[in-house]
């Protein structure tokens, strides 16, 4: 009998459009392994909302690989040294794994060396594909979109296997229960059930569901109140569902063409991480190096008003509550606040950012990094940092009312022409917080820091 070989699972957690797993297969029995690494990432490693969306993702992955005859075999460690021990324990000859982009994976890939067969599957087109006339990746996103169109629509999505040929003995496998991935005292993710079904399956009955949706994503896309997005996005981000699978899905629906753009930016923010690993923590744009962010202790209560929801700006907080809630913000809301913190709050993004990735199940570093730098100006590609949205006005123009009611209680009783801003209108309830800057007053003073590095 051949010798066994390893699939590395990360952000790849399906059995359908799995090129690592098909070419395992070809190769011997597969043990399919998932490494708990939170050595390698260092500040990276996930944040609370993504361990509990983990903990059921593996669940549902390991019932599927049962029911192929297989299993999954859980480490903890640094992946490097864990998947090198398992091949001295199993005599397995390779590695095989899903390429992925972020700076301590490709870490962990290069110190694998010839051990490590890896291939491409989490994108539209492979990332090192769209390159610009200089071999370089694309820091601009016009233009990737150009160059990555030329070369879709992708490959046709690969089925899962009816069956995973089995190793004759099975490595020693830690349970799921130990690793605590899931919240207690206290319980912050009561609301995470309500709103998620982690898992493949699930993945791929949402993207049924959306394919018949999607016509109304170019017009309800901007509503918080509206569904008008996917929210497929953790289980893109977990790999639960390829990209070129969704694509295949949508692609030909009608107006469906903002939504494909939007799954080319994902493949655009890993192409920005491979040309700078180092974007989730440094500025793509050194002249704001030296902008003066507030970092008092009046700035630290501030942050914390924010996160919790309280800034008295009612579209932020419903947006930051919703995040608290079920882990994921409205994409239109998320820009609102993260503009809001750094310009109305001159705090620097990349508290804003780390915030996100603690809470959100979808934080993803490619993506929150481009994220975070556009809105704030400070990226290679970027809003400019003058650019300061007025979140009272956008609160009222995409009809934010029901989402606010949602999400922020003490308003619920107020009308339409109060709720975007019970201050003006002279009806705040008591429980409800005064603004922590006015918006004339936050606005100026982030005017004044922009032209200071002028």
């Amino acid at each position: 009998m051949s010798k066994p070989v390893l699939l590395w699972l990360r952000q790849d957690l399906r059995l359908a459009d799995q090129p690592a797993l098909m070419a395992a297969i070809g190769e011997g029995p597969v043990i399919p392994v998932y490494v708990l690494d939170d050595e390698t990432p260092g500040d990276w490693r996930i944040g609370g909302a993504q361990r509990w969306w983990l903990h059921h993702s593996l669940a549902s992955l390991a019932q599927s690989l049962k029911a192929k005859g297989s299993r999954l075999i859980l480490r903890r460690g640094r992946a490097d040294t864990v998947l090198r021990d398992l091949m001295a324990e199993t005599g397995a000859s390779q590695i095989h794994a899903i390429r992925h982009y972020e700076p301590w994976w490709r870490k962990a890939e290069a110190a694998l060396g010839d051990a490590l067969c890896l291939h491409d599957g989490n994108h539209l087109a492979p990332v090192e594909q769209v390159r610009n006339g200089s071999g370089q990746p694309y820091r601009m996103y016009s233009a990737f979109w150009r160059a990555l169109q030329e070369q879709l629509p992708p490959d046709k999505p690969i089925p899962a296997p009816d069956t995973i040929p089995a190793p004759p003995h099975w490595p020693k496998s830690e349970p799921l229960a130990d690793w605590q991935l899931l919240p207690h005292k206290p319980d912050w993710s009561t609301g995470f059930g309500d709103a998620w079904t982690p898992g493949e399956a699930a993945a791929l009955a949402r993207a049924e569901d959306w394919a018949d949706e999607v016509h109304a994503n170019a017009e309800a896309r901007d509503l918080p109140a509206a569904p008008g997005t996917s929210m497929l996005s953790p289980h893109l981000h977990f790999g639960e569902l390829s990209a070129r699978a969704l694509y295949g899905r949508v692609h030909d629906r009608a107006h469906a063409g903002k939504f494909v753009k939007e799954l080319a930016w994902r493949d655009f923010s890993d192409g920005v991480i491979l040309a700078l690993p180092d974007y989730g923590r440094r500025n793509g744009r050194p002249k704001y190096d030296t902008l003066r962010w507030r970092s008092d202790a009046a700035a630290k209560r501030d942050l914390r008003a924010w996160q919790r929801g309280r800034t008295g700006y009612p579209i932020v907080d419903a947006g930051m509550r919703q995040l608290w809630s079920i882990g994921w913000m409205h994409n239109r809301v998320r820009m609102i606040a993260a503009s809001f913190l750094v310009k109305h709050l001159l705090i620097d993004w990349r508290a804003g950012e780390r915030w996100f990735w603690d809470c959100l199940v979808d934080a993803d570093y490619g993506n929150n990094s481009v994220n975070w730098q556009w809105i704030s100006g400070t990226g290679v590609d970027a809003n400019m940092f003058g650019r300061i949205m007025a979140p009272l006005s956008q609160s009222e123009k995409f009809h934010a009312g029901d989402y606010i009611r949602r999400w922020v209680p003490e308003l619920a009783g107020l009308p339409d022409g109060a709720i975007h801003d019970p201050d003006a209108a002279g009806c705040r309830p008591e429980a409800y917080p005064a603004k922590i800057v006015g918006h004339r007053e936050g606005r100026e003073r982030a005017l004044a820091a922009g032209r200071a590095l002028d």
